[in-house]
């Protein structure tokens, strides 16, 4: 696998609205500063047992294939699992979730080292990941469960969060508002095993191709090696 470091590339000018997001988060790091911190149910994972050197970020951001690719690349980035947060049942099923019924959004849970990325370039790379001014969609995945939305795990994760978006939103870095919701993490409930390390292993299916395979590609140019 490759991994990518958080390094922007000045002379791909077509990008340079997205990039401007990157530009605005890391502007925003002189003001707040980080501590560097088959188809079988699964049990809920409350923490993910690591190390005390690593960090935990849940992520919404559409399609959990999209961003488990994604996200896999950076370095620092220890493991990323998909799953579900945010519902109101125990164990949702990925039929159950797709229903819009559990309240549950598809995310993924990031295992970090924060001695090589820090949470607030985790953001930067949420933000870049998707358009976080759709409201419950992306492009054609459409309902409650591909919600834009941080589920943060700390105080420090909350208030970056929040003021990051702000700045967002008061920088107009999109014409629409930016609609992420930001709620704390309760538990997460690791996705069946097949929607696991998915776009690795299923690279060659028409929705890998089509639709994961241009977002990486899109990520590998503003995060670049």
């Amino acid at each position: 696998m490759n991994y990518y470091t958080l390094q922007i590339n000045p002379n791909l000018m077509f990008l340079q609205k997205r990039l401007y997001v990157i530009f605005c988060i890391c502007a925003l790091n002189a003001i707040f500063t980080l501590s560097c911190s088959g188809d079988t149910k699964n049990t809920p994972i409350n923490m993910i047992s690591t190390t005390n050197k690593y960090d935990t970020a849940t992520f919404g951001a559409g399609c959990f294939w999209c961003v488990e690719a994604q996200f896999q690349m950076l370095t620092g980035v220890i493991s990323v699992t998909s799953g579900y947060s945010g519902g109101k049942i125990k164990n949702p099923s990925y039929k159950e979730v797709c229903s819009g019924t559990t309240g549950h959004a598809e995310v993924c849970q990031i295992v970090y080292d924060p001695a090589i990325i820090s949470y607030d370039k985790l953001l930067a790379a949420f933000w870049q990941t998707h358009d976080p001014t759709q409201l419950n969609r992306q492009d054609n995945d459409i309902g409650t469960q591909y919600r834009s939305v941080i589920f943060y795990h700390n105080d420090q994760q909350k208030e970056l969060a929040e003021k990051y978006k702000k700045q967002l939103n008061e920088s107009k870095v999109w014409d629409k508002p930016v609609v992420t919701e930001i709620s704390p993490f309760v538990n997460f409930y690791k996705a069946e095993d097949y929607h696991q390390n998915y776009y690795n292993q299923n690279g060659e299916e028409p929705y890998c191709k089509y639709v994961i395979q241009p977002k990486v590609e899109k990520f590998k140019k503003v995060f670049q090696k």
